[in-house]
């Protein structure tokens, strides 16, 4: 299952801002763009002279300071933590003294008696609150990018737990089947045993190499169509050598893909077959059967397995774990991309499955 909207995660703008590798390129854009404000405002384009350049790289000096300062400090100690009205309170603090060591910088570099320094103190408010207007902003999109940077982190968090969660569900599901289906192939050997021995050694033979499939080559998350055809097809085999009256018939059709080339999730047909095996017994004349059909409709992949029934059969009270857990199982793996329909009648038992591959 795949994480929900990864060409987001994965766009160009996103990974620059989260990214660690873009961590320079990111500070240095920042800066680039502090200064490029600071010096096509009002607050400097009227001043001509040496001044006109001192003045804000002297801002942007501070407000560079500002932004790590509010960056690493106030944003992770007291906004993260929910200390909103402190954190409000501390900027506004930070924007003033910033402010005071602008000024306090420009009187150092050009005297008291600067005529330039004398007309801003005379329209000292004017020019403070212009400086504001300059300053909150900055300060309030580092705090943004901040946000988003720990969204983005907590959403691929999230993601991977999930992921986490799913497999570790998917493989607990998968654990409950395998045993499931084991345990009825010993009974079904135990009671062929007392019948026919012949048979029986036959059976464990072939018995052996559905151990070796179910312990070495079904453990990947994905698995051939083939080899679970295969699968099948040995299975419901080994059942006919066992019973004499029962009919099987398996077969795979597409009209253009090779069947060597789809894969699909193990086990996901193993629990409707051996249901089929275990309810395909009848006390009637005519022969039991199991008709298996899996068709290849363009991106679609539809399985149908059908059983005779009989209808004095009374089935288990306690019920079963096959069938819930490989329901669940679909939905974890397909969520509403698959569709499964069961259909019961005084003769007959029929599941259709139908997949994306």
């Amino acid at each position: 299952m795949q994480p929900r909207h990864p060409e987001f995660r994965n766009s160009a703008v996103v990974a620059f801002i989260v990214q660690d590798k873009y961590r320079a390129l990111r500070h240095i854009a920042l800066c680039t763009g502090f200064l490029a404000t600071l010096y096509f405002s009002s607050w400097v384009k009227e001043y001509e002279g040496e001044y006109k350049y001192v003045r804000p790289l002297c801002a942007f000096t501070v407000i560079t300071a500002l932004f790590y300062i509010n960056t690493y400090i106030l944003v992770p100690k007291l906004f993260f933590r929910g200390q909103y009205l402190l954190y409000f309170a501390f900027v506004i603090i930070l924007v003033k003294v910033g402010l005071m060591v602008v000024s306090f910088m420009l009187n150092f570099c050009f005297g008291p008696d600067d005529p330039a320094l004398n007309a801003m103190r005379l329209v000292k408010s004017r020019r403070e609150y212009e400086g504001m207007l300059i300053v909150v902003p900055i300060i309030f999109m580092t705090t943004t990018i901040k946000l988003f940077q720990r969204w983005a982190t907590d959403n691929e968090r999230i993601a991977t737990l999930n992921q986490l969660n799913l497999t570790m569900e998917l493989n607990g599901l998968r654990n409950q089947i395998n045993p499931h289906f084991l345990f009825n192939m010993l009974n079904s050997i135990k009671a062929l045993v007392r019948i026919d021995q012949e048979k029986a050694t036959t059976v464990l033979v072939k018995f052996a190499e559905f151990l070796r499939y179910q312990l070495y080559e079904n453990n990947e998350g994905r698995v051939l169509l083939r080899n679970e055809i295969n699968f099948i097809s040995n299975f419901l085999n080994l059942e006919k050598l066992r019973r004499d009256n029962l009919l099987i018939d398996i077969r795979y059709a597409s009209a253009s893909t090779n069947i060597n080339e789809v894969s699909l999730p193990p086990n996901l047909f193993t629990t409707f077959v051996e249901n089929a095996v275990k309810h395909s017994v009848t006390i009637l004349p005519d022969n039991a059967f199991i008709n298996v059909r899996i068709e290849i409709m363009e991106n679609k992949l539809k399985f149908l397995c059908e059983n005779s029934t009989d209808p004095d059969y009374i089935p288990s009270s306690t019920g079963g774990l096959g069938l819930p857990n490989i329901q669940r199982r679909l939905k974890l793996l397909y969520e509403d991309s698959h569709q499964l329909d069961i259909h019961s009648t005084e003769n007959r038992y029929s599941v259709q499955l139908i997949i994306p591959v």
